[in-house]
């Protein structure tokens, strides 16, 4: 599609223009449609007429949405006219750059791109010690951290598409990947959290909170303060005594907000703590019997944002109700949802994009205008922003929808921005949507995480999902992933590591089960069967799917990290070579008995176990899935 831009504003848009036509067919020409480019009262209007074109927008961040609808809908010819009215002020991903998968400079750029065809205008960056700190050399040692040169570089990349990047550190807790070396224990109170009060920590935190701000044109910061569990229960208690968790607390927010004022610094911060220490028990986030008493509102700056984060709710009822818990606190309240790339190697859209229509459309009608969709990557990050880009489209035609989004336009958009249509991307949810989980897997399920990691002979989750047929489920999903795939696509490698792992697990899945009732009948001859031919096999598609892991790893994020996975796969290998060996040795005659095997299976979880209503297992850790024994020893959480 070739076009012609006129307008006074188009030297300010020039250079994101250049870099959207890496994204959509059109060019730029003499003999293009010509395109009115104007500014207007706060409405976004595109339209194709007489053959003449026109983008009307209210922020500059509107303009590229608009050129992507220009180019979409009037690529062919037909005549058209687009009224777009912006739901939320701020609207856009938060990038998990802390659980190993930082993006190299490229895969942040050209998610900034999809961002802006997409129309989103902001971009927050998790960072617990992911970037630079000026005479802290063991901060974000060997974990892939930003040099300033680069947060600069993001920077200014984003703004040419009108999008606001600013960081999201921590100042209180989850700062273990810090907090673990020997060399910086003076800040420490507990492995994960700060030693509040303390002069030292705290020009840490100014240290941090400047290196962190200083790249970025924002002056809006978040300075984390979530699930800080720990606080008041270390050295800070050997030093204080006991004192009121919410006191602490407070203290040392004041401390904080006292840098950020200082330094003309917009501060936002998660809210769970607050709720956590008015809930009966002092623990829960979603008590819905929880109410913010006045005296701890009195206790609570205001000069603070509070970002309600809430991922899983389904119901429209707990959003308006939880929405309600946290207006004593007086402060501003944004939102935060999720697209679930956490502990899989997938994304649980069932989940993600129910609970994001109902909090969406709540956060609407509350009035909340700052929505973000958290991206977390929690043990590692198996998976990848890239591969979640349907959820981060929705969340964008949420914003540009009064109400309910329409689907069928939900499917154009997908296609249109990414290249990908929407069923390949909802295809990979079946890597965890199996037999016996929920519908939409709201329980959180992940067998794709733990089936692949678990020994064949302790067979950890063999009685979880004993009865399933997963060998067919997966052997049916890496067929249809096969079929849906486009080669021509620029987004079409993000699904081969989904389809290797599916015909991964396709073999593997059941194999302790088929094991453990081989052993139990004594049947040597069909030990010996599966020794010899189904472990083996299984190894070269694990090594198969390592392979194509790392080369999207490469591809997407620095290689820093990829040394936790690539360590992963090679104790899937060397277990089933152990498991082989040990086969091999009992059905030939030289062992008398497998000890793994004579062992009873038990359910791995008692809260999400194989029956109806409850899915097939959930499992946080990578070292819980491989193994029940020690991976390490932890003398005191301190």
């Amino acid at each position: 599609m070739k076009l012609r831009f006129e307008g006074d504003s188009i030297p300010e848009l020039r250079a994101g223009i250049l870099e959207l036509a890496k994204e959509v067919a059109f060019t730029e020409a003499e003999d293009g449609i010509p395109v009115t480019v104007l500014p207007s009262e706060g409405d976004l209007e595109v339209g194709l007429t007489e053959g003449r074109a026109y983008i009307r927008y209210g922020a500059k961040h509107q303009f590229f949405r608009g050129l992507g609808l220009l180019v979409q809908k009037g690529g062919g010819g037909a005549e058209f006219a687009i009224t777009e009215k912006q739901q939320f002020d701020t609207i856009g991903p938060m990038f998990d750059l802390s659980r190993n998968g930082v993006l190299n400079i490229g895969s942040f750029q050209f998610l900034l791109r999809k961002m802006a065809l997409m129309g989103l205008n902001t971009v927050m960056l998790y960072m617990e010690d992911t970037y630079e700190l000026e005479g802290e050399p063991y901060f974000g040692y060997m974990r892939g951290r930003y040099s300033q040169a680069e947060l600069r570089q993001i920077d200014d990349y984003a703004d040419q598409f009108g999008i606001e990047a600013f960081p999201s550190i921590q100042t209180l807790a989850h700062l273990e990947e810090f907090l673990k070396w020997d060399y910086v224990k003076t800040y420490k109170d507990t492995k994960g959290a700060l030693l509040v009060g303390d002069d030292n920590a705290m020009q840490l935190i100014e240290n941090m909170i400047v290196a962190a701000t200083a790249p970025f044109r924002s002056n809006r910061i978040n300075i984390g303060m979530d699930e800080a569990e720990e606080l008041g229960r270390g050295k800070y208690l050997d030093k204080n005594g006991y004192r009121s968790r919410l006191d602490i607390m407070t203290e040392h927010l004041d401390r904080v907000l006292e840098i950020t004022r200082r330094r003309g610094l917009k501060p936002m911060m998660w809210s769970d703590m607050f709720l956590k220490f008015a809930s009966a028990n002092g623990e829960e986030h979603y008590d819905k019997h929880t109410q913010i008493p006045e005296e701890m509102a009195r206790k609570i700056p205001k000069d603070v944002d509070m970002v309600y984060w809430d991922y899983a709710h389904q119901e429209q009822d707990d959003y308006e109700k939880l929405i309600a818990k946290h207006r004593p606190l007086g402060c501003n309240l944004a939102f935060a949802g999720a697209v679930w790339v956490f502990n899989t190697f997938g994304v649980n859209y069932g989940l993600s994009l129910g609970a994001t229509d109902s909090a969406l459309q709540v956060c609407k009608r509350e009035g909340i205008r700052e929505v973000y969709a958290t991206m977390w990557g929690d043990d590692g990050m198996e998976s990848n922003p890239y591969i979640a880009l349907l959820g981060l489209q929705f969340y964008a035609e949420h914003a540009y929808t009064e109400g309910e989004v329409d689907s069928a336009k939900l499917a154009e958009r997908v296609k249109f921005c990414t290249g990908i249509d929407e069923e390949t991307f909802l295809n990979v949810k079946y890597l965890d949507e199996t037999p016996g989980a929920e519908p939409n897997n709201v329980k959180q399920s992940n067998p794709s995480k733990f089936l692949l990691y678990q020994d064949v002979l302790l067979g950890l989750f063999d009685k979880q999902i004993e009865g399933l047929p997963l060998n067919d489920h997966y052997r049916e999903l890496a067929r249809k992933l096969h079929d849906r795939r486009d080669p021509s696509a620029a987004l079409d490698f993000v699904f081969e590591v989904p389809e290797r792992l599916s015909a991964v697990l396709a073999r593997k899945s059941e194999i302790g089960i088929a094991l453990k009732r081989a052993y139990d009948a004594d049947d040597k001859s069909e030990l010996a069967r599966i020794a010899h031919d189904v472990l083996p096999a299984i190894s070269q598609d694990v090594q198969a799917l390592r392979q194509a892991h790392r080369t999207q790893w490469m591809r997407i994020y620095k290689p820093f990290g990829w040394e936790v996975i690539d360590i992963r796969y090679g104790g899937v290998v060397t277990r089933l070579d152990t498991a082989a060996y040990r086969l091999i040795e009992y059905a030939e005659g030289r062992l008398d008995r497998i000890e793994e095997l004579e062992q009873d299976r038990l359910y791995y979880s008692a809260v999400n176990k194989s029956v109806p209503g409850k899915g097939i297992g959930w499992c946080s850790w990578y070292y819980r899935m491989a193994s029940p024994n020690v991976f390490y020893h932890v003398l005191s959480p301190f």
